[in-house]
Parts: structure tokens; sequence; C-alpha cells
């Protein structure tokens, strides 16, 4: 009995591909269509507005902390800043993107190679987003007065961007699993 179990245990590699997949497909198209909303838009600024690589998208990266809203939050005036810092607009074009990427990696079976550079552009993406635990103060715990601060003691937003190692992982499996079903059909 223990070795049937154990067989079909084995068996799971297509059932674990097609999870992992489906899994990065639903995040992407998912947190893609949020992007077009305020509240996910505020949420993003530490990120981008600390990055080297994106804070240029902004177009004044340096006043954010003065502007941030708690999610769900409405101030007026940070509403109006956001405007002007084109939080919204960067946030949208996010979106768009995260939702394409995300549509071609599910779409692998119909063209193999255009999901393999979506699932590309995702590992690429996602070694951004890990980037955000060395440019992002918020990412760790701030010095309030516990003993408990700073490296390695993630806060709320450092959680969220941690997890993104397990989509690097994922990535290489789609972008393998597009690979090889791309050159099956190419022989």
């Amino acid at each position: 009995m223990k070795q049937i179990i154990i067989q079909q245990i084995a068996n799971l590699e297509n059932v674990a591909k097609n999870a992992t997949r489906f899994g990065i497909v639903v995040v992407f198209i998912w947190i893609g269509s949020l992007k077009f909303f305020t509240y996910e838009a505020d949420g993003i600024v530490p990120f981008v507005a600390n990055s080297p690589f994106m804070s240029f998208f902004y177009n004044t990266p340096e006043t954010y902390k003065t502007h941030q809203n708690k999610e769900g939050e409405f101030i007026a005036v940070n509403h109006e800043w956001h405007e002007q810092n084109n939080t919204y607009g960067f946030s949208e074009g996010l979106g768009i993107f995260l939702i394409a990427t995300g549509l071609l990696v599910a779409l692998y079976k119909v063209i193999p190679f255009w999901s393999m550079i979506g699932s590309l552009l995702v590992f690429i993406m996602t070694l951004g987003t890990l980037s955000f635990l060395a440019t992002t103060p918020e990412s760790w715990v701030p010095n309030l007065g516990d003993t408990d601060y700073g490296f390695p003691f993630l806060s709320g937003r450092g959680r969220l961007v941690i997890k993104d190692i397990v989509i690097l992982g994922g990535a290489l499996i789609t972008m393998s699993q597009s690979a090889q079903l791309y050159l099956s059909r190419n022989k």
C-alpha cells in the first residue's frame, strides 16, 4: 500500500506543472486587474519610489512618504498628489503588462514560444520585485522601540515580496515546459 501511494505521488509531476502555471496565471491576471484601483496603486508607491530601476516613472518619488494612504483610505490631497505623481498612470500600465504576461503564460498550448517569453518576463519581473527587499526601507520592521527590527524581520510589505521566490521558481518551470512544447512541435 505504501509503495502504491508513493508511486501515485511520484506521478504528480504534470499535475504540479499545470498547477504552477495556473497559479502564476491567476496571480498575474488578478493582481494586474487590481492595479486599476487606487488602493492598489497607492500601495505600491514605496516600492516604485525607492527603486533605482523604476522611480523615474514617478514625477516626485522623493516626497511619497507625506502622501501615503492606508488601504481603503481616501484623502483628497493625497489622491491629488498621486494623480500628479503619475502613480495611477504607472499602476495602470503595470496592470496591462501583468495581465498580458499572465495571458501569455496561460496560452502555452496555443503559442508555446510566446508563452515561454511570457514566463521569461515573469522571471525577470520577479527578480525586480525581489530587489525591493534591498531598496525599500518599508520592507523591514522599523525601529519603533521593540528589540526586533531591521534585518531579518520582514514587515507586511517585506513578507508580500519574499513570497515571489516561489513565483521565480514557478516561472522556470513554465518557461521550460513551454520551450519543450515549442521544440517538440518544431522538429
